[in-house]
């Protein structure tokens, strides 16, 4: 009789220690509440819209010992903006030519003071070597770089997902030792409940 006791004392603290762990599984895995502020926060409408653009835009960056061109790209024209490296100040008032898949291609000043060049080669797929030619001052300058092609965005990941998945998982895993470790203690104790 103190055996059987002993092993429903052994089979009590185990399921008591059962229920805890689920307890504290299905508090873990239940999600955070947000804190309470005084105001609410207003949502960020650029946010969204600024990922996606500048995952869809393609770029260039090319350089010279002194200057610095920053090209993006919007479907068939590309927006070159020339800096001088030693201050960053821009440069204007130049004579820029683009060469690109073989082709030269003459840009035109923009009241901003940045270059555009209209070409159907901008649009084709793939990374390209681009040469950037700036004459300013009667010197000429060229500029390396290569042409990054417009990044599609890749499906997020439900990582959130996969890590609730496990979190399930393991719920059960617990609720199902519960049981049979309620199982085992009915059969080890079977005159538990008579008086």
């Amino acid at each position: 009789m103190p055996a059987r006791r002993a092993s429903g004392a052994r089979a009590r603290i185990g399921s008591i220690a059962l229920a805890a762990a689920s307890a504290w599984v299905l508090t873990a895995s239940a999600p955070a509440a947000p804190a309470p502020s005084a105001a609410p926060a207003a949502p960020a409408p650029s946010a969204a819209p600024a990922a996606p653009a500048a995952s869809a835009t393609a770029r260039v960056e090319a350089r010279s010992a002194h200057l610095l061109a920053v090209g993006t790209v919007h479907g068939e024209s590309m927006t070159i903006h020339l800096s001088r490296l030693e201050d960053n100040a821009p440069v204007r008032d130049a004579e820029v030519v683009l060469a690109l898949r073989g082709a030269t291609h003459t840009a035109t000043a923009l009241a901003d003071g940045g270059y555009a060049v209209e070409t159907p080669d901008l649009a084709l797929p793939g990374s390209a070597a681009v040469r950037i030619e700036v004459t300013s001052s009667g010197t000429r300058q060229d500029l390396e770089g290569t042409l990054q092609p417009a990044s599609t965005p890749e499906p997020a990941e439900d990582k959130g997902g996969s890590r609730q998945l496990g979190w399930w998982v393991l719920n059960f895993a617990v609720c199902i030792g519960f049981l049979w470790l309620w199982q085992r203690r009915k059969r080890d104790d079977p005159d538990e409940e008579a008086p």
